[in-house]
């Protein structure tokens, strides 16, 4: 018997405009299981399954794989974390496009420069490899910025302070007019999105960020607020002129530039910037020496160098909560904060800079609903996923059992505040 709102395999295959042997397939992979099997084997399928079945469709068009498929997909029958995916999908359609349009000019121009120089420009034949090699490149995008988003929707939501992360920061940075300023790290320009209005005028600003794809949604993100230069590879990228960006500034406002480049070697000059800004960044650097000596090589005399990190019982309650459900989770393979943190930041800062000084930013989450905490927990970087994804509804039910009466987690996060 046929229930209401349900259809056949056949129904959904022909809705879909593919086979039923690939949503068979789809099936005996634990990609997209039906929403109900009656006693005689037959499968139905909902709205909710055509809707994540549209989207693995264009997962497999964008050229993931099944197992990339099912590790982005799990969890979607919730609304809440279907709909932050189909907008981190959106993003990446737009990427591809951008790519295929750069990948369409380079074969334009090195057909043009064959036809008038009757001989191949080599330096356009390198670029164009390396832009139909940027494909592979999309994986960690859509994951990277998947994980960013999960991790700041967290905290937007739940947070006890009423003062934002973000506002924050921005509060003790100084900015005052006339100012240059490189963000290492940007990730998705939370910084200054949140706090444009409060921005004064005169000010030249370079975000960069390791990541070309991160720059890329960034800049796209801020298009109505930013000046964009294009963001070439890394090798092939001079460093964008501060000075040269005051002529696009007819009005004064502050400009930004964007720049992809690895932190251990900052592509400027000494005494370039008035503040340098790398909100939980350092943590992840390989040679920490390196990175401030560079920071303090392109300060200003008297230049600001403003960092933040977390200290070791930072988010403790989401360790306790996944290791209840199994022990052998994991959330994270270091511990950033031995790295850098809140206890030992002040020791590895002062043979750069003087006046050091550490501010706490005071806040806890209070969660009360399970998806943004299960997206939070799925993005981190530990094995969680090998332990979670197999058994996602039973994680999900034990999750919601454990907030059900509100669930506080512990923030620990602060900045330095660092003088050249």
């Amino acid at each position: 018997m046929k229930l209401p709102g349900y259809y056949t395999s056949g129904e959904f295959a022909k809705m879909a405009h593919i086979s039923v042997r690939t949503i068979r397939f789809y099936d005996k992979q634990n990609i997209l299981k039906p929403s109900y099997v009656n006693a005689s084997g037959a499968r139905f399928y909902s709205e909710a399954d055509f809707a994540r079945l549209q989207q693995i469709l264009l997962l497999k068009y964008l050229g993931f794989s099944l197992e990339d498929i099912r590790n982005m997909t799990v969890g979607d029958a919730d609304y809440h974390m279907l709909r932050n995916s189909l907008q981190l999908q959106l993003k990446l359609v737009q990427d591809r496009m951008e790519q295929m349009q750069l990948v369409a000019k380079a074969i334009q121009d090195t057909t043009e420069a064959i036809d008038n120089e009757q001989e191949i420009n080599w330096s356009q034949m390198l670029n164009l490899i390396h832009l139909t090699n940027m494909e592979s490149s999309l994986k960690s995008q859509y994951q990277n910025a998947s994980n960013i988003s999960a991790r700041i929707r967290l905290h937007k939501l739940y947070a006890t302070n009423p003062q934002g992360w973000f506002p924050w920061i921005y509060e003790h940075c100084g900015i005052t007019q006339d100012m240059d300023i490189l963000e290492l790290g940007c990730g998705n320009g939370s910084l200054w999105k949140e706090n444009y209005d409060r921005l004064p005028s005169g000010l030249h600003i370079i975000l960069n960020d390791i990541s070309e794809g991160m720059l890329r949604d960034t800049r796209r993100d801020m298009g109505h607020l930013a000046y964009e230069n294009p963001v070439r590879p890394v090798e092939a990228q001079e460093a964008p002129s501060i000075d040269g960006m005051e002529e696009v500034d007819r009005n004064n406002r502050p400009v930004f530039a964007f720049h992809a480049f690895d932190c251990h070697q900052i592509p400027y000059p000494e005494e370039r910037f008035d503040l340098v800004i790398a909100n939980h960044v350092l943590f992840y650097c390989e040679e920490l020496p390196s990175v401030l000596e560079e920071v303090r090589r392109v300060l200003k005399p008297g230049g600001v160098f403003v960092c933040s990190t977390y200290g070791s019982g930072h988010m403790k309650e989401i360790t306790e909560l996944v290791q209840a459900f199994n022990s052998l989770i994991t959330l994270s393979a270091d511990h950033l904060y031995e790295r850098f943190g809140l206890e030992n930041g002040a020791a590895l800062l002062v043979s750069y800079f003087s006046g050091v000084h550490m501010e706490r930013y005071e806040d806890c989450l209070v969660v009360d609903q399970p998806e943004p905490l299960i997206e939070y927990i799925l993005s981190c970087h530990g094995n969680q996923n090998q332990y979670i994804l197999d058994r996602y509804k039973d994680f999900r039910t034990f999750v919601e059992r454990k907030i059900k009466k509100g669930f506080t987690i512990t923030k620990q996060a602060g900045l330095f505040l660092c003088t050249r």
